[in-house]
């Protein structure tokens, strides 16, 4: 696997610099460069990829279907093809690759370059940026692409520094780390710890997994993929992803039964949910009946049947309650339910243990392994796949500092405020993609970079043609769309979990829903917005 070899020489002034080499930051790149902005994109890595240059552990792969999760743009696909309904990270970095080639990006790339600090210089109306190794940029317009899942959560384990063997996050996987023949101790059973558990049940000597809450995971369903049905299917691919435009869920082939689960009867609703069941990915979440994610008893219903399906595939009945018990942890899909292939039956196997931290929590790390309350665990190798602060985490790494000095950490301490998720009040010229209070945890990857990236593109080029020096929120604008969000939070069931879409994941983290739900809808506010004449911003 060939890495991106060419990188460029930091320029001095752009009018966009852009941050994040991932699906946002690059498609901003290769739009804006079209359009005859001048414009850089620097990247903490030493390649493209953005999350999946990072997220390297056994067994990582992405959890939405190609060809929904890739560029819509026809030179990219018409000669690409897949091996996989639901590729690997190493599929998609190739696929990264491929991206690269054809829209020759890297030339305009500084790779290996973190930005540590972003300072409005009111005078000239332009962000003064520093990077770590030293590197100055000017620009007019400072674009963070950087993504929702930028920095890892590590919890304040006790004794954690004293292990004496190898301990990584999931997020920061040595190369050429193995689980072959060591015992592992996984701690988190989110997306990561699901995937890194399905691996080390077939290699490791002995597993331990460490679970505080029961992750409500659903079958992926994964196929291989030749190139003759894909040969077949790309005569689809435009009007897919036309259709994948129009959806709530950034998805051409998912959207919700337009339906109460509560007004179908049994017979009907369990043909329904044995439908959704078997198309696999996540289609009994967000294909559902409407009032699934809204309905406390529509909710249970869903959760009843994901656990039935969920105990038939587990042996031991103490185990497959822990694992799906009768009383719900949270409502089914209020945290962003992992799709599996093979999780559950690892449980059935002789070298795998379950510990339910709840009942048995963690006391602290020793240099052997994990001791609980009822026992220690021995362990070579200590994954944490313990989460992220996601959606504004990476924020509070850069040093942002705004009008008057004002730093952006400060401005976000009783919680993120933004307009439409892309900018903030006292931060002029400063655009975010996929950032909070915007769609991307509900969203596909891809389909978000391209509907709220062109919109961006084309609010830039309205500020050039119309002589705008600066572009920012008002307070107000700010007010009225947490408000939007909160409406959200409250008329559905999202908050009554502690979940990172809500920022209850970190501790002391503000309380709030970080997300918007349904593109669509979302990308509608936005039209509005720049119909309006850009309503809600300042422009002088």
């Amino acid at each position: 696997m060939s890495k991106t070899s060419n990188t460029s020489s930091l320029p001095g002034e752009v009018d966009v610099l852009i941050v994040g080499g991932g699906f946002s930051g690059l498609y901003q790149l290769y739009q804006l460069r079209k359009r005859g902005f001048s414009v850089h994109l620097v990247d903490d890595g030493d390649d493209i990829g953005g999350t999946w240059h990072w997220n390297r552990y056994p067994g990582a792969r992405v959890d939405s279907n190609v060809p929904e999760y890739e560029f819509s743009m026809e030179e990219l696909w018409q000669d690409w093809n897949w091996t996989e309904r639901f590729p690997s990270w190493q599929e998609i970095v190739e696929y990264f690759h491929h991206v690269d080639k054809k829209l020759d990006l890297s030339r305009d790339i500084s790779f290996a370059t973190r930005l540590v600090s972003a300072h409005f210089n009111v005078d000239s109306n332009h962000w003064d940026l520093g990077m770590k190794d030293g590197g100055k940029v000017s620009c007019r317009h400072l674009l963070l692409c950087i993504g929702g899942v930028t920095k890892s959560y590590i919890p304040d384990f006790e004794g954690l520094d004293r292990f004496s063997g190898v301990c990584c996050h999931t997020a920061h996987w040595p190369d050429g780390l193995e689980l072959k023949d060591k015992r592992v101790a996984v701690i988190g059973t989110g997306a990561s710890g699901v995937q890194v558990v399905q691996e080390a049940g077939r290699e490791a000597t002995e597993l331990t997994v460490f679970q505080r809450t029961p992750i409500l995971a659903l079958p992926m369903r994964q196929h291989a993929l030749d190139l003759e049905t894909q040969a077949r299917e790309k005569l689809d691919y435009p009007a897919m992803f036309a259709r994948r435009q129009q959806t709530n869920t950034g998805y051409s082939h998912l959207k919700a039964i337009d339906k109460s689960a509560l007004d179908a009867s049994p017979q009907e609703r369990r043909a329904v949910y044995e439908d959704l069941w078997e198309k696999g990915g996540f289609h009994f979440w967000v294909g559902n009946y409407i009032d699934t994610l809204m309905d406390e008893k529509a909710n249970r219903l869903a959760y009843d049947f994901w656990r039935e399906k969920t105990q038939e595939r587990i042996n031991d009945p103490a185990l497959a309650e822990i694992l799906a018990p009768a009383e719900p942890p949270h409502p089914f899909g209020v945290k962003r339910p992992s799709l599996e292939q093979w999780y559950y039956e690892v449980f059935n196997q002789d070298n795998v243990h379950l510990v339910d931290t709840k009942a048995d929590p963690i006391e602290e790390i020793t240099a052997t392994g994990v001791k609980t309350r009822s026992g220690h665990f021995d362990a070579d190798l200590l994954v944490l796949a313990t989460g992220f602060d996601a959606l504004t985490g990476g924020y509070s790494d850069i040093d942002i500092r705004g009008l008057d000095g004002l730093r952006l950490s400060d401005a976000w301490s009783s919680g993120a405020r933004t307009h439409l998720g892309i900018a903030t009040a006292g931060f002029p010229n400063m655009l975010m993609m996929y950032g909070p209070q915007s769609p991307a945890a509900f969203c596909n990857g891809p389909t978000c970079a391209e509907r709220q990236g062109d919109w961006i593109v084309s609010c830039l080029e309205y500020m050039r043609e119309h002589g705008i020096a600066r572009f920012e929120p008002t307070a107000k604008a700010e007010e009225k769309w947490g408000a939007v969000l909160s409406e959200m939070a409250n008329s559905t069931l999202l908050s009554k979990a502690d979940s990172w879409y809500m920022g209850a994941n970190i501790p002391g983290k503000p309380r709030q829903l970080l997300s918007f739900f349904g593109v669509s809808d979302y990308m509608e506010y936005c039209h509005e917005v720049a119909r309006a004449g850009y309503s809600g911003f300042v422009l002088s």
